[in-house]
Order: structure tokens, then C-alpha cells, then sequence
């Protein structure tokens, strides 16, 4: 049974007191953020996975449903931040708690006692355990935030011991020290142990100079959490800000351009947070009958609808890889039983189209896409012979409906900031979020300047820009 802060670490650190060794190695999540006086990190090893891994019996997976597990599967873990962030995707999980070393975890899954477990990444790639025999989900931290520190190993010792701290200074990551140190003293901040619903992943982007994190919080296990996302070139401020930004968080009403969907991540941690939620789509989709299909060595998908009405017309395809704007997308490939070769990680769509680009080389890449299309990631190609469009789909503005009142206003595409601007208006009052750089853009066309935009291209990135718009004046 779980005894509270430090139950994985004080027997350990007892030792290093007691001089029975000289250095302590441990799994630093598992260290409270207040050490024993006489004790320091000296050193933190390079960061592992930070993510955790879904592991899933074979005959419970169902690759149409939110991390390819079936409905109302028993899953196991013992941990609050974990249950919490499980059952804001998919309520209707039954959580059992998982107790026992990692080896002991996966004998359980085995024995049939659990549909799928959770685990740290790090962990099982530490043991360097076989998975095969089961379906493994790798849950990006960017969507299901992990526990502070989580793949960092700390060395400790006790203080005053110069000489073995500066020998130790040779394998400090100083980079992996800062950001961990934001997401420790986020926990710290909260006044949370190992068993708080908090989770916390901190990046450095050295292009930009720029520190960044996002954070999960819920009340409890069986509660909504509240996520935002901040950065700074100033890594002391962030934690201070996240915890001032989700104290500040204020219910409102949210009007999203989307119809409602089964699993809505979004309408569940914002209903579970006081926020009234509604959506509906201001545009209509139609199919385009492809009439030919070129040869090429890449298809590359923008947009869901533009995956759906692709594979909907069971292209003679055989060996060509496969490229996602982003993780939903990708996602919505693997639907059709494909997996996506290239996901595109961040919500600045000319970056990804840059990357994209140095991935492909000189191979030809297919864009099935929406007719008239801003074509950012086609632009990126240097060899305009590379690219080939390919419309499969076209947007029909709606006209039925009276204007939705909110608060906040979350904005899907461009083609829906056009539909919304034909039949009404936004208000001084009105806050607004814009699905990326493109629909920010048409916004701004319509006098609408500095909406939020949210940091990945899902729903866990939307929920962390409505709830940090909501917390400002």
C-alpha cells in the first residue's frame, strides 16, 4: 500500500544518511520536491520517454475508439494523475488499481486480470522487457501529461561532499535540471505528493531560445482536470504562471464551429469544470469523385474529412508511406488501418511543412485535400514537380440556426470563419480561439486580432487554450 511522499525513497536516502553509501540513484519522480536537509541533487541524468505506454491485451483492442481499446475496458493503475486524465478521454473506462514492480504489472495484464495497464515508458525500455504479445499505445506527453521528472534519473548525495559533487557535474544535464526544476516546482507550487492528479512536462527549444510547459490538474482521481500551456525564454517564471493561470480558471460558455462527437475530450474536462459547452459545425463537406490516381512514394493528409473521403474510395494503393499534420490526423489514418510515417508535431504548419519535406527527399507526394485548399505544407516544397494536388472534397456554407451566444468562441478552419462572418458578428467582449496559424489569419481579415491559438493540433491543446483564455482579463 502506498504510504504517501517519499514511500519509494526513504529507505534509500536512509542509507545515504546513515553513510552506508555514498551516492543514491533514484527515479526522480518518486522524490518529494522537499529533500532531507543534509541531502542534494547533484546530478540528473539525460531524459528518458517521458511518456506513458497503454499496454493492451490483443482481443481488447479496437483501433475505432480513443487509444485503440475497446468499450468499457478494465484498466489498471493505482495512480490519481493517471485516472484522472484516463477517464477526461474515455469515460467509459473501469479503473482498477495496479500495485507491484513493472515485471509484476505486466504478469497481471498477462493472467487476464486487466484489459490494457498504464506504465511509464521509461521504465519498461530501462528492464528492456518484450511487449509483442501485446498492443502497445504510446501516449504522447503533449496529450496525457506525465508525472513531473518522469525518465529522469537523480543522483544524490549528501551535502558538503565537494569533490564527489563536482565529479558528478561530468554527467549533469543542466538542460533536463532546468526543465524538470519547472515541473518540480509546479508540484511543489500545489503542495502535491507522488498521489496528487498532477502532471507536468517541461521542454527547452533551443532554435528559439524558448522554455515551455504543460500542466494537468484535477481535484481528485474522479474529477475533470484543468490543463494550460505557457513559455517563456525565462524558466523561473513558468511555474508561478501555470499555477496563477489554472487558479484563475472561471467558467464560461464556449461555442466550438464542430458538430458533437463520441469521446469529446474537450466538452468533458470543460462540462467537468463548471464551463457550458456546445458545437456545431457552419459548414457542410461533399465528396469529389477521384477520377485518376497518380503514382507517388507519399500521401500526406491535412485534415480528418480529408483522410475519410480519400479511403472512403478505396484507392488502389500498395507501398506509398504516409504523412499527418498532427496526431488526430494520424489517428484518423490508422482508422483505416494504415499508420502514419511522418506526424507533424507542432501547430506552426510551414515548420511541419519543412520537416515534412526533408523527410520525403525527392520522392513525389500526394495532397488529397479540400478543394481550394491554403496548401501551407505544398508551399514548403522546394521541387514544385514533387507535389500533387488531389481535391476530394469540397465545403458548402450552412445557413440555418440563430448565432450561438458565448463567451469564448473556438474557431475549427478558415471555411468556418467565412461561414460565421456571412450571417453574424463578434463582439469586443467575446474571446476567441483560432484552430492554428491559418484560421488565426482569415480571422484577422475580419479585424480580429490576438486570439489564443492552442499548442498541438487536438483536443488536449484546445481544452489548455480555453481554459488559459478563460483565466485572463
Amino acid at each position: 500500500k502506498l504510504e504517501g511522499k517519499g514511500f519509494f525513497t526513504k529507505e534509500i536516502e536512509e542509507a545515504l544518511l546513515n553513510g552506508e553509501t555514498d551516492i543514491a540513484v533514484h527515479s526522480h519522480k518518486d522524490l518529494p520536491t522537499e529533500s532531507p536537509e543534509e541531502l542534494i541533487v547533484a546530478a540528473v541524468s539525460p531524459r528518458e520517454d517521458p511518456s506513458e505506454l497503454l499496454l493492451i491485451r490483443k482481443e481488447a483492442v479496437d483501433s475505432r475508439n480513443k487509444f485503440s481499446l475497446k468499450r468499457n475496458p478494465l484498466v489498471g493503475t493505482s495512480s490519481a494523475r493517471r485516472k484522472a486524465q484516463l477517464l477526461a478521454f474515455r469515460s467509459d473506462i473501469e479503473l482498477k488499481d495496479l500495485r507491484g514492480n513493472v515485471p509484476t504489472r505486466i504478469n497481471k495484464l498477462r493472467d487476464g486480470q486487466y484489459d490494457a495497464i498504464l506504465l511509464a515508458a521509461a521504465g519498461v525500455e530501462r528492464l528492456e522487457i518484450d511487449l509483442k504479445e501485446f498492443h502497445v499505445e504510446h501516449l504522447s506527453p503533449k496529450e496525457f501529461t506525465p508525472a513531473p521528472a518522469q525518465g529522469v534519473l537523480a543522483i544524490q548525495i549528501r551535502k558538503g561532499e565537494k569533490e564527489l559533487f563536482d565529479h558528478l557535474q561530468k554527467i549533469n544535464d543542466k538542460t533536463v535540471a532546468v526543465t524538470i526544476g519547472i515541473e518540480r516546482k509546479i508540484l511543489n507550487l500545489f503542495q502535491g505528493g507522488c498521489q496528487m492528479p498532477v502532471g507536468a512536462y517541461a521542454e527547452y527549444d533551443d532554435e528559439n531560445e524558448m522554455f515551455s510547459v504543460r500542466v494537468s490538474k484535477a481535484a481528485a482521481w474522479d474529477t475533470m482536470p484543468v490543463s494550460v500551456y505557457s513559455e517563456s525564454k525565462d524558466p523561473y517564471v513558468l511555474a508561478a504562471r501555470v499555477v496563477e493561470k489554472i487558479a484563475a480558471v472561471k467558467p464560461a460558455t464556449v461555442f466550438i464551429t464542430r458538430n458533437d462527437r463520441r469521446d469529446d475530450y474537450l466538452q468533458s474536462v470543460l462540462e467537468g469544470n463548471g464551463f457550458k459547452f456546445s458545437g456545431k459545425a457552419l459548414i457542410e463537406t461533399n465528396p469529389i469523385t477521384i477520377k485518376s490516381l497518380p503514382s507517388c512514394d507519399w500521401v500526406f493528409f491535412s485534415s480528418k474529412n480529408a483522410v475519410k473521403y480519400f479511403f472512403e474510395q478505396h484507392p488502389a494503393l500498395t507501398d506509398q508511406k504516409y504523412g499527418a499534420v498532427g496526431k488526430v490526423t494520424a489517428d484518423a489514418i490508422r482508422h483505416y488501418g494504415k499508420r502514419a510515417d511522418f506526424i507533424g508535431y507542432g501547430t506552426d504548419t510551414r515548420m511541419t511543412g519543412k520537416q515534412f519535406a526533408a523527410k520525403v527527399g525527392n520522392g513525389k507526394v500526394l495532397f488529397p485535400q479540400v478543394k481550394g485548399s491554403l496548401r501551407t505544407i505544398q508551399q514548403q516544397f522546394v521541387k514544385h514537380d514533387q507535389v500533387i494536388d488531389l481535391p476530394v472534397y469540397e465545403t458548402i456554407k450552412r445557413n440555418d440556426g440563430d448565432m450561438p451566444q458565448a463567451d469564448i468562441l473556438v474557431f475549427t478552419s478558415p471555411s468556418n470563419v467565412e461561414a460565421w462572418f456571412e450571417r453574424f458578428t463578434i463582439s469586443k467582449d467575446q474571446k476567441v480561439v483560432a484552430m492554428g496559424d491559418a484560421t488565426a489569419h482569415v480571422l484577422s481579415q475580419h479585424n480580429i486580432h490576438g486570439c489564443a491559438k492552442p499548442d498541438t493540433f487536438d483536443d488536449a491543446g484546445l481544452a489548455r487554450a480555453v481554459f488559459s483564455i478563460s483565466s485572463t482579463k
